[in-house]
């Protein structure tokens, strides 16, 4: 077994046995290493790994390319660095090392003894290498990534022979939104193992969760929880961050472990549901005791809670709060009155297919991996973009889209990457920046990226990797932090293969792809029907449409997909007399009836329609007018009739043509 070294006593002799029995006969250890060991060891035999593997070509990332992954993952280096000193400073000079790495096992920063350190450069342990498992075989950070949990990795049980020498204690770092953001490892020599260096490992990456949490929660309710009073403020907390209308925005494990309930059962849910109290009397008590805490009962058992953050005013927030449970929450607004913000669970309004699509995008939140909407002209591509941008940890940031179709090719370059003043004929003198800049901290929504012209499918493709944009003109490269999603109702391979599109760019782009079905495929369309007509019409009484004008809506084909069925809706609403609620068949436009449509007794006979509107012309008020314009001159100019038609009053007639 070459030159590894192992540790002394019976885990040494054990390891010993284990490793002739897996490495030199093939046989499974059972009993002689923990089943985590064992587990990655089989993995990494499934990777291709062997033993005495050297991995040649396996090279850490330059400074420059350090300092990129550094700034990307900097909210986390933040709350991190002072734990890592902190930690350090217990371990000092006992030939150990503390290290942080990302989501995927890349090394972000180390600090450490210099002569472990140096002994730790040899196999690549430092800032910029990736200690994935698949690379590096069994290790403590790539294995602490894969199990989700805290991992200790002595001597010889690292896969690799020329780690034997290391002791590693890792454990995970999990975001607020419960995804791996990161991993806290410590370091060093076999000989001088620790037995309590596991637990510092595991407090530090639970004090480090707890302020990302605090952290990224700063301008909302933070509710501490615990069985025990005495834990509150201790990194065994349970949190959870609630919104001033009383929404879950998110909850630690701890939480969950606590309260012994899911994520998915928290999250986006009322406060009433998920602590089975109102959240208006505790703020009330709260404000009344503000550093003190009390009792609630959740399912039978005996919890302290305690709140913190910005309380409101439960008698001037703008929401009643429910005293008792409710079965579903009220969706957020951003202020009273206003359109309820646009998120993924708000999209949802029953189709299996777009369940399906919203499922596989939530899954990717938080996440740095580019998003492939398809779906056909008209289907809600930028909407369900937007939505995907407001439900993920970017929401703050800003949402910038640019439909590559839509602009000319001499100008999609300005447009996207900026330039500098004086860069071309007509520039502005102080320059301008482009879409890919306006959207650093945020998401960048290109549209129609099947049309983007072929070299600046190549500049893109640099930025993608550099995370840097130089504009037109300018020589500096300009750090920039996004998301990227895009669209096309293309097909996107078939393109490559014609040689439209990039091959390096598309399997840069396709990291996950959804498909939004076509308006006629989908199930939903009554639900969805009432939610653009609540949208549309927030300022009226709640409009309602007629059994006849809902099924000539279900019927039709709907080649125009979301944005057809929008304006038709429009146009409706417009033609309503005011105090007016019901749609009915005579306010739907001619082409969603393949015969005469059937009409209401006000509006039998009425041919006012026959001539399609001007669906452009700006608001409601508009397309009213044009409406009552059709229809009086259909009836000859008698304007009683045309009233009659229309099943509405002469004087509102009179007011739609703005005669009053």
């Amino acid at each position: 077994m070459g030159q590894i070294q192992l540790a002394s006593g019976l885990h040494g002799t054990q390891l010993l046995e284990a490793r002739a029995l897996y490495f030199e006969r093939g046989e499974l250890p059972a009993g002689l290493v923990d089943p985590v060991i064992l587990r990655s060891w089989e993995r990494c035999r499934r990777f291709g790994l062997s033993e005495g593997h050297h991995l040649p070509g396996v090279e850490a990332l330059d400074r420059v390319a350090l300092k990129v992954e550094q700034e990307r993952n900097r909210a986390l280096l933040k709350q991190v660095r002072p734990i890592m000193e902190h930690v350090y400073e217990q371990i000092r000079e006992s030939g150990s090392m503390v290290i942080l790495a990302d989501a995927n096992g890349m090394l972000l920063e180390t600090v450490g003894d210099p002569d472990f350190v140096d002994r730790a450069d040899r196999i690549a342990l430092a800032a910029g290498a990736s200690w994935d498992e698949n690379l590096r075989g069994t290790n403590a950070i790539g294995t602490a990534l894969l199990e989700e949990r805290p991992v200790e990795v002595l001597g010889a049980e690292h896969f690799l022979q020329h780690n034997g020498f290391l002791t590693c204690c890792a454990s995970p770092i999990f975001g607020p939104d419960g995804r791996l953001t990161g991993v806290l490892d410590i370091s060093g020599d076999y000989r001088a193992t620790q037995r309590h260096t596991l637990g510092l490992a595991r407090i530090s990456s639970a004090i480090a969760e707890k302020r990302l949490f605090e952290s990224q929660h700063g301008n909302d309710i933070i509710v501490s929880f615990h069985g025990r009073t005495d834990y509150l403020g201790s990194p065994k907390e349970g949190m959870a961050a609630v919104s001033p209308d009383g929404q879950v925005l998110a909850i630690n494990y701890n939480g969950l472990e606590i309260l012994g309930i899911r994520r998915v059962d928290a999250v986006r849910r009322d406060f009433s549901m998920v602590f089975e109290s109102s959240l208006s009397s505790l703020i009330d008590r709260q404000r009344r005791d503000p550093l003190g805490s009390f009792e609630i009962t959740v399912s039978g058992k005996a919890v302290a809670i305690q709140l913190r953050g910005r309380l409101p005013n439960a008698a001037s927030s703008g929401r009643v709060y429910d005293e008792a449970p409710v079965e579903r929450p009220a969706p957020r607004r951003s202020e009273p009155g206003s359109t309820p913000v646009l998120t993924l669970d708000t999209l949802n309004t029953g189709d299996a297919r777009l369940q399906a699509a919203i499922d596989r995008a939530r899954k990717m939140l938080g996440r740095d991996i580019p998003i492939m909407i398809q779906g056909q002209s008209g289907a809600g591509k930028e909407m369900f973009a937007k939505a995907y941008h407001n439900s993920g940890p970017r929401r703050a940031g800003p949402f910038v889209a640019l439909n590559c179709a839509s602009i000319p090719e001499t100008l999609i370059e300005s447009e996207l990457f900026g330039y500098q003043g004086g860069a071309f004929t007509g520039a502005r003198k102080e320059g301008a920046p482009g879409k890919i800049q306006q959207a650093h901290g945020g998401t960048l929504f290109l549209d129609e990226i099947g049309d983007m012209p072929l070299n600046l499918q190549a500049r893109l493709l640099r930025v993608l990797q550099e995370r840097c944009v130089t504009p037109l003109g300018s020589t500096r490269a300009i750090q920039v932090d996004i998301s990227l999603v895009c669209a096309t109702h293309r097909r996107l391979r078939e393109e490559v293969a014609r040689g439209s599109f990039r091959e390096d760019l598309y399997y840069r782009l396709n990291g996950m792809s959804v498909t939004l079905p076509a308006l006629r495929e989908r199930s939903d369309i009554r639900q969805l029907v009432a939610k653009l007509a609540a949208e549309e019409a927030r300022d009226r009484e709640q409009v309602r449409f007629s059994e006849g004008a809902m099924q000539a809506i279900e019927r039709y084909d709907w080649p125009g997909n979301i944005r057809q069925l929008f304006n038709v809706i429009r146009v409706a609403i417009a033609l309503l007399d005011d105090g007016e609620n019901l749609i009915c068949e005579c306010h739907l436009p001619e082409e969603l009836f393949e015969a005469e449509p059937p009409m209401p007794t006000a509006c039998t006979g009425a041919q006012w329609a026959a001539a399609p509107l001007d669906q452009g012309s700006g608001s409601l008020e508009e397309i009213g007018r044009q409406v009552a314009q059709r229809a009086l001159e259909a009836a000859g100019g008698n304007v009683s009739a045309a009233a009659r038609q229309l099943g509405i009053s002469r004087n509102t007639l009179y007011r739609k043509l703005g005669r009053l």
